[in-house]
């Protein structure tokens, strides 16, 4: 009876959470097993297949494709791995490769160290193995991600390139480090948007310039994106897009913090990717150096979410986001009402707009009037700043100063007295140990006190904590007045508003329901909260 012949791929594999720098060792010892097992059984080795650092569940990895080719064109009959694991950890998809396809190509399957070879029939251990060999995979995947958190809590960052703006330190792994080449870029970016200009704005004055696009630095240093610039004309490197720009302008790393989670695999075995909820991204803050102020981001994300829009009519509404209802706090809706050829322009509670009396009032003001009375109080303020600088630090200072010294005098008492029983609470745990090593207490009793007493000392801690942040406050209010000085300085004159110079100036405006007097005056009180000096009266 003639021998049948098998033309036997060797297929080695190794998972990139154990090595994916290189061929690894564990593949040289796949290989050499491998090998020696072919020469001493038979089998004429054909070709060998490696898929180092790739997980083993799922298939779609290139060594592993290009076996079943070659299985399909008749180059090999026979697959030969280490264990069931080289070929997979996922039983039901390895189950059905060892038991379905394999066998429907005449296919011979050995897995040496699990004693499987289909030419001796089923194996009735396999199944079993391949349920366990995918319970291994979920377990490193469980390992795998809680070394990553870790790694995320103390300051790392994982990704193959730093974000634009940034580069990998030389040294420390996982640390990013300003990239002056293109930081500069970053905070140009930043700053044209704190003037209210959006990314089509942005992006064209990027282009006028001719600085190069996030794409290119990719392409130049890595490689990547070579489609969009080989055998392109020079000026492609020049194109930005406004998605790029809208990205930069909301990733937190570039005040220094570190968003992870953003997209995650759909199951341990898919790999597709999918987005995240953004409440459900995991932030560490001040992980390394930031490339603009946190005063900038501010500014930049409030005219993100209170971008102006347009009403009915088409004109811009450069209110948008910063006026608020006294009562309900809902924002205020622009209402345009058409009478004859004129249109009448006026703000409304979004709550009684929606829901009518049941739930707030109208609040209605008028728009003229509104702007009106915003472009006088600035006016006014502008015409302060440049007369007499230090008489409006003094005033700025004075406003509210006796409820600030009031509350920073309660602070210090409720501080001393937090420090104090917080010592007192290291003498009392010092005492309840040693009663316990002597034997005075028994264990029930120490368990019970030990925790009362972590408790008050955790919640001490917090109470501390927020106590020196409150006092911390009252130090920042002169710096703030100054700031806000600095941005009035700005205007030399001020003879109309906008939408960037309201939302550089301006936290919020209050309005109140308007009371109408007997003789028929209507009467409405409206607060304005400046940034950084909150509400001010002139």
């Amino acid at each position: 009876m003639k021998q049948q012949i098998y033309n036997t791929g060797i297929y080695l594999r190794l998972s990139c959470d154990d090595d994916v720098h290189g061929e690894s060792v564990s593949i040289s010892n796949q290989r050499q097993m491998l090998t020696q097992y072919c020469r001493e059984h038979g089998l004429r080795l054909v070709d060998e297949y490696v898929d180092d650092g790739y997980s083993g569940t799922n298939f779609d990895r290139p060594s592993f494709q290009r076996m079943l080719d070659d299985i399909e064109n008749g180059k090999i009959n026979c697959v030969v791995t280490k264990d069931l694991s080289r070929l997979g950890r996922n039983y039901i998809l390895t189950g059905q490769y060892t038991d379905i396809y394999f066998p429907s190509k005449n296919v011979r399957y050995i897995a040496v160290s699990d004693g499987v070879d289909s030419e001796k029939g089923e194996s009735e251990i396999a199944p079993f193995l391949n349920i366990l060999n995918e319970m291994h995979a979920r377990q490193t995947s469980k390992k795998v991600k809680a070394a990553m958190k870790v790694r995320f809590e103390n300051g790392a960052r994982s990704g193959y390139c730093a974000p634009y703006g940034y580069l990998k330190h030389e040294s420390i792994k996982g640390k990013i480090v300003p990239d002056e080449e293109t930081a500069w870029v970053v905070r140009k970016i930043f700053t044209l948007a704190a003037t209210g200009l959006g990314p089509n704005k942005i992006r064209r004055a990027l282009e006028s310039e001719k600085i190069p696009s996030p794409s290119w630095r990719q392409y130049e240093k890595f490689g990547f994106f070579s489609h969009l610039f080989e055998g392109k004309p020079e000026n492609q490197k020049y194109l930005w897009t406004n998605p790029q720009i809208g990205f930069i302008l909301k990733d937190e790393t570039y005040i220094g913090h570190s968003i992870h989670y953003r997209r995650k695999y759909v199951s341990f075995k898919n790999k597709k990717q999918v987005l995240v909820d953004e409440n459900d991204w995991y932030r560490v803050e001040n992980t390394h150096e930031p490339l603009i102020s946190m005063d900038l981001w501010e500014q930049v994300q409030a005219h993100i979410s209170q971008r102006k829009r347009s009403g009915k009519s088409g004109r811009i509404q450069i209110f948008a986001g910063l006026l608020r209802c006294a009562d309900c706090k809902s924002g205020m809706r622009l209402k345009e009402t058409k009478y004859k050829d004129s249109v009448y322009r006026s703000f409304e509670c979004s709550t009684y707009g929606q829901y009518g009396k049941e739930r707030c009032t109208n609040h209605l003001i008028n728009y003229k009037t509104l702007y009106n009375l915003v472009l006088i109080r600035l006016q006014q303020w502008v015409a302060l700043a440049h007369k007499d600088e230090k008489e409006l630090l003094d005033r700025l200072l004075k406003n509210g100063q006796k409820q600030r010294d009031a509350e920073t005098s309660i602070s210090k008492k409720e501080l001393a007295k937090a420090v104090k029983r917080q010592k007192e609470l290291d003498t009392m745990f010092a005492k309840l140990y040693e009663d316990h090593a002597m034997g005075r207490i028994d264990e029930r009793n120490y368990d019970m006190l030990r925790e009362r007493y972590q408790d008050e000392q955790r919640g001490l801690d917090e109470k501390i904590a927020a106590l020196n942040a409150r006092l911390a406050e009252s130090v920042e209010t002169q710096r703030n007045a100054e700031r806000w000085i600095a941005l009035i300085q700005k205007y030399t004159v001020i003879s109309e508003l906008t939408a960037p110079l309201l939302h550089e100036l301006i936290e919020k405006i209050v309005i109140h329901q308007g009371v109408t007097s007997p003789d028929g005056f209507k009467d409405q009180e409206v607060e304005i909260f400046y940034r950084f000096i909150g509400k001010i009266e002139f």
